[in-house]
């Protein structure tokens, strides 16, 4: 059994060239998949509107972004579970093409939507490819890199989600003049499908898969096939390990869009009538991008070195303990612009950096054979049930208000704890086979 070294001051020595560029192919995918997400909380407003022929404040204008975002949800969970068992059963390189050019293409075609139904069935779509994505990716860096190395690659995967937020709101500010630049927004999702060729050039196909798989199409040494959602549900083993995750999952995912989600409207609330309604909304803007930039960005690159210091499940509940601390003091305490920006930037910290312990830790839970389809159930599943972390914020807030309605949602994190207390620790293990 390999160990990973306490030292990660060396963590980057014996790394080759071919395992940085998986590291930023991998990344790339990533960020292209934030760049997305975001694509849409920017421009569906404008887009339905536009569609509708009606005002962006209209009602169905609404109905038709939460239903847009419901269609999201479901094809994520859907797409990710088939695109992790693809990656589990036909390779890691493959699978990632299919999910790339699924989630671009499908972005793309925005341009062309008559309707909003045409915007709420290309949501699940783009969602599949999406979802897939993420897990393949962060099993592909898992299995690319050494035991030294893994947890400081799987916190770089993940924080290129931040830069991909950085190009989305880029994007925001470029093109919003007038109501039909909601077009070009989504035609420049195509993108993406040019790191496509980059994959078919240069990744080769992940020497642990191969091993994994080599015997499956012998029958003289029979192996449990790969990639079986029936093996990964029905062996305790791979399924505790999978409740566990999903269960963390939706704690990092249902805390980032019932807390973080809500961040510019502290702003915009803080700032009251002292500005108009337009420099308000620049202000929240940029203030939550001062807060992925500051304390997101610098929380998921942090999450490595604390975790190979202390350990997955420690590293977990500091920053879950830290976010529930945070929460509070940043939605009770704000009263002017300064305070809010430092709070909200500490709070990221906190609440954003936690999910880069997702990619280091999901791939650790299982067997080569069924990694993806684990990762993806763990991720992909939390990111299903986190929905109804919204439904119970708007419920709050109608009885609360803002600030203690987001500030209760900070319990959510003593359900995290108790998954942690569960949990598996994998510091120092080698990839399980």
């Amino acid at each position: 059994m390999t160990t990973e070294k306490d030292d990660y001051q060396h963590w980057y020595a014996g790394i080759s060239r071919y395992q940085w560029i998986v590291l930023c192919i991998a990344g790339l995918g990533w960020m292209f998949d934030v760049m997305e997400g975001q694509l849409f909380l920017l421009f569906k407003t404008p887009a339905i509107a536009d569609l509708l022929n009606v005002g962006e404040t209209d009602v169905a204008v609404d109905w038709f972004g939460n239903v847009g975002f419901a269609s999201f949800l479901f094809g994520g969970a859907f797409g990710g579970l088939l695109f992790g068992m693809l990656a589990d059963r036909f390779g890691r390189r493959q699978a990632m093409v299919w999910s790339i050019l699924t989630y671009s293409g499908f972005t793309g075609l925005h341009f062309f939507a008559s309707n909003p139904w045409h915007i709420v069935g290309l949501r699940f779509f783009v969602a599949m490819g999406v979802a897939g994505e993420w897990a393949i990716a962060a099993s592909l860096v898992a299995e690319t890199f050494p035991p030294k190395s893994r947890a400081i690659a799987g916190a770089i995967f993940q924080a290129f989600g931040i830069l991909g937020v950085m190009l989305a709101a880029g994007m925001g500010i470029a093109l919003s003049g007038s109501i039909s630049d909601w077009r070009p927004a989504f035609l420049v999702g195509v993108l993406p499908a040019l790191l496509v060729v980059w994959v078919l050039v240069t990744i080769r196909e992940s020497e642990r898969w191969v091993s994994a798989t080599s015997g499956e199409a012998d029958d003289s040494t029979p192996k449990r096939k790969s990639g079986s959602l029936w093996e990964l549900l029905t062996v305790s083993q791979w399924r505790n390990r999978a409740l566990i995750g999903l269960g963390l999952a939706a704690v990092a995912l249902g805390s980032y869009w019932a807390i973080n989600a809500w961040t510019p409207e502290l702003v915009r609330e803080v700032l009251g009538d002292s500005v108009s309604d337009e420099e308000s909304r620049k202000a929240a803007t940029y203030a939550y991008l001062l807060m992925n930039i500051t304390g997101g960005l610098i929380g998921q690159l942090a999450f490595a070195p604390i975790t190979m210091l202390t350990g997955r499940r420690v590293a977990f509940a500091f920053y879950m303990v830290g976010a529930m601390v945070m929460v509070p003091i940043t939605f009770l305490g704000a009263s002017t612009h300064f305070q809010t920006l430092v709070f909200m930037s500490i709070m990221g910290f906190f609440v954003i950096g936690m999910h880069a312990g997702c990619a280091i830790y999901f791939p650790e839970l299982f067997p080569t054979r069924l990694r993806a389809t684990g990762t993806s159930l763990c991720y992909n599943g939390g990111r299903l049930v986190s929905a109804i972390m919204l439904l119970l914020r708007g419920e709050l807030r109608e009885m609360l208000g803002l600030r203690w309605a987001v500030s209760v949602m900070s319990l959510l994190f003593l359900l995290g704890l108790l998954f942690i207390a569960i949990a598996p620790e994998t510091k120092g293990k080698d990839l399980p086979e």
